[in-house]
């Protein structure tokens, strides 16, 4: 198994660096125009998130490359997931959440387009759609928790969102451990499926 090493010109989600020497093994597959990262705070197991490279607040600001490349992407996260989680690896024996906050109304923390993927299985149903308030609340707050993680980088963000909050203090930041580990295992997962990685060329 490979691991990715730190780019040479550093890769932020938002204000964050992921590839400092802490976090760069988050990172668990990296395509043209965007990277995958395993969630500081996961709603459900494998739940992950799809960023550009590039620090676009809104979807509207990617260009139509980064469009097609992040959503291309999604679908091959969807697929590793679901060879992970899902009976037999069918997607189709499971479902998905795929979810973006474009904006700080709609509970956008970090000002850095990113799209969520969280696989979902028979047993996960007992949430349905609980999830969005999940993601709505101080669960979905990607901003704040990695804002607990760093040093004093300002305000802490907090959600905007109109979605009932949902109180779920037992849900903690995970490990730089459980976090690396949970990294490698899906870029195993990635690279058996004959998803090749791209390095990151900033232009």
């Amino acid at each position: 198994m490979t691991f990715n090493t730190p780019s040479k010109k550093p890769i932020r989600f938002g204000k964050f660096e992921v590839t400092d020497q802490a976090s760069f093994r988050w990172i668990f597959h990296k395509s043209t125009h965007c990277y995958c990262l395993v969630n500081i705070k996961p709603i459900l197991p494998g739940h992950v998130l799809i960023i550009p490279y590039t620090q676009h607040p809104r979807m509207t600001d990617l260009s139509p490359l980064e469009l097609n490349d992040i959503f291309s992407t999604t679908q091959k996260v969807q697929k590793m997931l679901a060879s992970h989680y899902f009976p037999d690896g069918n997607p189709k024996e499971g479902s998905f959440n795929i979810a973006i906050q474009d904006g700080p109304e709609s509970g956008q923390t970090v000002p850095h387009f990113h799209c969520h993927v969280i696989p979902r299985t028979k047993e996960s149903r007992v949430i349905g759609d609980g999830v969005y308030a999940k993601l709505q609340g101080e669960e979905g707050n990607i901003g704040g928790a990695l804002w607990d993680k760093a040093v004093e980088l300002g305000k802490r963000p907090v959600q905007m969102g109109k979605f009932p909050r949902v109180d779920d203090e037992d849900r903690l930041p995970r490990s730089m451990e459980e976090m690396t580990q949970e990294a490698a295992l899906f870029r195993e997962q990635m690279e058996k499926l004959g998803y090749s990685e791209v390095e990151f060329n900033d232009k």
